[in-house]
């Protein structure tokens, strides 16, 4: 494998240490006000790990050509795993340019010099958004044309964006701005592009953010957890900063999600059962462009609920977990899956849910309606489209949202409009389905005393649809889904108890509590006080909580014998 060796130094775009650039500093990220000083490539690493060029060798096959930052930290294992994901199957016939992304596994944790101010902005983001600190993305611009002067007769090469953060339709937009020319004018231009992204501000949630990338400056609003679900956010206007913009992106990291469920547009309602169920998925598509499109619609159809189990939106015969998803000698994972070499079409034949898609097209065209097919008529990766089960819906089937986007396809709706109609009705269905799980409890969860209370309390206040619910709601509970969301919900809630006693603190004369206890018991409340202070910068506290805290602290302590006031002051101080 062809490789740049990292660490050989920070890139030709690099600042010098002790500019004027790298003196600019973040909001606070320590106790105590301190601020952090910013290095040279931190503000890039808050939004990209870093940026691949692979390339066909024809004695190596694909290689890591460029690294950059160069002294981005990338172990054996992630680099194979780029190189097989950044190009298309051969039996794809991608030629020309394609986009699409992967997702793999991190082989060794890492941390950002400012991890924890990162880790303020992702407490922030709604759940589905969250980084998954076990995997990367890989976003991908392929290009391949022919080129006799080549020994192979084509340019084959990619570009890849390497990322925590799944903000696909950002990463998407700056790759179609910077590739094609990349292509073109090579190494200068990519160190260009990526001083540019060190530029940018961080990523934070809720803030209208102005991204210049190349000549031009994208417009975006990152999701916090405080909007209200399937609302998307007017961007605001600062008529000085907006003279400039260039692209104003409607989503960070939403798909066309209309467009992909378009070939199997009668079975929506199956489709987002077996994602709520963290059910063994296949999507066998033509390109890695359509199948990581539909993987990614997918995942995003239960939304706001995490989709919790693994999910691959391109997945090949060369990746590292190959073997671990492909065994017959166990069940299925629950993992969803897209491909696109034929092979998989007998690999995978035992499992029990498998998509099978062809070319999406943005034509209005509706595809007839189709049964679900049985599986063992999936005899290949020709086979007509559709979805192939032997799974029986515990819910009757809409009929209604099927009309409804069958006539704006007749009336020539635009896409945007029958995708934002089709986000609602997923909103609302997942909605129904999770409102009489939220009722927040600390004690176990007993499944029984939950279906008793579903007879006066389900689904059916908030949803029109029949059907099974009770046999819905029994399968989810036993999936990694429900796990997810529980444990999610039981961290929240122990959050909010800690939260709410740490305000009551705060409100409680502690001095004169301290005053009327001996030393020994005043040092413990001190010493738990300052654990307190270090547990309350990752509780949702009121603004100045911390901080009033501390000042209940500073005022006990002074009011001790020296001696003490010294040791305490030393002890856990921040």
């Amino acid at each position: 494998m062809s490789l740049r060796k990292p660490g050989d130094g920070g890139g030709g775009s690099a600042r010098r240490a002790g500019s004027p650039e790298e003196a600019r500093e973040l909001p606070e990220c320590a106790p105590g006000g301190r601020l952090m000083p910013l290095l040279p490539w931190d503000r890039f690493s808050a939004w990209l790990h870093c940026v691949c060029v692979v390339g066909f060798d024809l004695e190596l096959g694909q290689a890591v050509e460029v690294i950059h930052p160069q002294h981005a930290k990338l172990t054996d294992k992630e680099k194979t795993n780029i190189c097989y994901l950044s190009f298309p199957d051969s039996n794809s016939g991608c030629l020309g340019d394609t986009q699409f992304c992967f997702r793999f596994r991190q082989s060794s944790s890492r941390k950002l010099s400012w991890h924890c101010l990162l880790d303020q902005f992702d407490r922030d983001l709604p759940i589905y958004l969250k980084k998954d600190p076990a995997y990367y993305y890989g976003y991908v611009y392929f290009r391949q044309v022919q080129d006799k002067t080549l020994k192979r007769g084509y340019f084959q090469k990619s570009l890849v964006l390497i990322s925590k953060l799944p903000y696909s339709h950002i990463f998407h937009t700056v790759l179609g701005k910077i590739a094609p020319e990349y292509f073109e004018k090579n190494e200068p231009f990519l160190e260009a592009a990526c001083s540019d992204i060190d530029r940018w501000p961080p990523p934070v949630p809720g803030k209208t953010l102005h991204l210049p990338i190349m000549g031009i400056v994208m417009k975006v609003r990152i999701p916090t957890c405080h909007d209200n679900p399937g609302t998307t956010q007017v961007l605001q206007s600062t008529q000085q900063a907006d003279t400039q913009v260039s692209i104003a992106l409607p989503t960070v990291h939403e798909v066309d999600l209309f467009r992909c469920f378009l070939p199997v547009f009668f079975h929506i309602q199956m489709l987002w059962e077996l994602v709520l169920l963290g059910e063994p998925l296949v999507v066998m598509a033509p390109s890695p462009s359509e199948s990581s499109e539909t993987v990614l619609a997918l995942v995003s159809c239960i939304s706001p609920l995490k989709y919790y189990s693994d999910f691959r939106p391109y997945f090949t015969i060369h990746d590292s977990e190959f073997k671990e998803y492909t065994t017959r000698t166990q069940t299925p994972p629950s993992v969803i899956l897209g491909v696109t070499n034929p092979f998989f079409a007998k690999t995978l034949q035992h499992w029990p849910h498998i998509i099978r898609i062809g070319d999406i097209k943005l034509s209005g065209e509706v595809p007839k309606q189709v049964k679900v097919k049985k599986l063992k008529n999936l005899k290949t990766l020709d086979s007509k489209p559709g979805v192939y089960t032997s799974y029986k819906s515990y819910l009757n089937r809409d009929e209604e949202i099927i009309k409804q986007l069958q006539k704006g396809v007749q009336q020539k709706r635009p896409g945007e409009a029958q995708s934002i109609i089709l986000r609602r009705y997923f909103l609302e269905l997942t909605q129904s389905f999770i409102i009489p799980l939220s009722p927040p409890q600390l004690k176990p969860f007993n499944q029984e005393e939950f279906m008793k209370t579903l007879e006066k309390a389900g689904p059916q206040l908030t949803s029109r649809l029949k059907g099974d619910w009770i046999g819905l709601y029994r399968h989810f509970l036993k999936s990694y889904n429900f796990d997810g969301w529980f444990r999610t919900r039981r961290k929240e809630m122990t959050q909010k108890l800690e939260a709410l006693h740490l305000e009551a603190l705060c409100n409680e004369d502690l001095l004169f509590w301290s005053q009327k206890h001996t030393e020994v018991e005043t040092v413990d409340l001190v010493l738990k006080l300052k654990d307190k202070v270090a547990d309350g910068e990752n509780l949702p506290v009121k603004p100045g909580t911390v901080e009033k805290l501390q000042m209940h602290i500073d005022s006990i302590i002074l009011a001790l014998p020296e001696d003490l006031q010294g040791i305490l002051i030393k002890t856990g101080s921040t």
